[in-house]
């Protein structure tokens, strides 16, 4: 009973964070009728502003929000490219915040190339280590060579999980150096600045939360090859 309660805390901080983050972004996706514009509209005016060369705004598929600093472009999702919510504007403001990071040549921006590429790789090897571990073990016929096999996949995915938490100063600087004092300056009223400062966050943590789940899902391959 103790280990059932103590694996339903551990996951519930694993996947808590995921939770929070798709839950502010939804509390604040209301469509607002006097917002002046829609997310991609205000991703294109800060562009401008900032002068941002060659910079582009597409609209991606649902749930990708991201900017991506080789293509030099800013995409959205559906509901944040044609949204006019407090969600909306504050995910293009953070997704423009990158975009100034890497068109300055900012300092935290080099964050990304040291270690979110690194995290993609080692979360590959980790994955495909899992994947093969039983079969690898079946053709060797030696427990010892799937107890190693496990110890290098635990490493790795822990490892891409920690990666991703070295790079959120970067994504911090995005929302609350560059998004908020931006949409302070009159892009949102002061009574949903809260608000948008909820949704920032969430946009910054959210590497972390899908870090998370990572490890959860390590936890459950574990779990399965015993």
């Amino acid at each position: 009973m103790i280990y059932v309660l103590v694996s339903l805390a551990i996951a519930a901080l694993i996947i808590g964070p995921q939770l929070w983050v798709r839950f502010v972004l939804w509390r604040h996706s209301s469509e607002i009728g006097d917002m002046p514009g829609s997310g991609a509209e205000l991703a294109q005016h800060l562009i401008e502003r900032f002068e941002l060369d060659g910079v582009k705004v597409i609209k991606a598929g649902p749930d990708q929000n991201y900017y991506s600093p080789s293509e030099k472009i800013v995409a959205l999702s559906p509901d944040v490219y044609h949204g006019k919510s407090v969600t909306a504007v504050a995910v293009a403001a953070h997704e423009v915040g990158h975009a100034i990071q890497f068109c300055k040549e900012e300092p935290v921006s080099k964050l990304r190339d040291k270690y979110l590429t690194r995290a993609h790789h080692i979360k590959r090897i980790g994955a495909g280590i899992l994947l093969f571990a039983p079969i690898l073990t079946l053709l060797i016929k030696s427990p010892v060579i799937f107890l190693w096999i496990g110890v290098v996949a635990v490493i790795t995915v822990l490892a891409s999980a920690l990666m991703y938490v070295a790079i959120l100063p970067e994504e911090y600087d995005a929302s609350f150096n560059k998004a908020l004092p931006i949409l302070r300056e009159g892009y949102l009223p002061e009574h949903l600045l809260s608000k948008a400062h909820s949704v920032l966050k969430a946009c910054a943590l959210t590497y972390v939360a899908g870090a998370l789940l990572d490890v959860l899902r390590l936890w459950r391959w574990i779990r399965f090859f015993r």
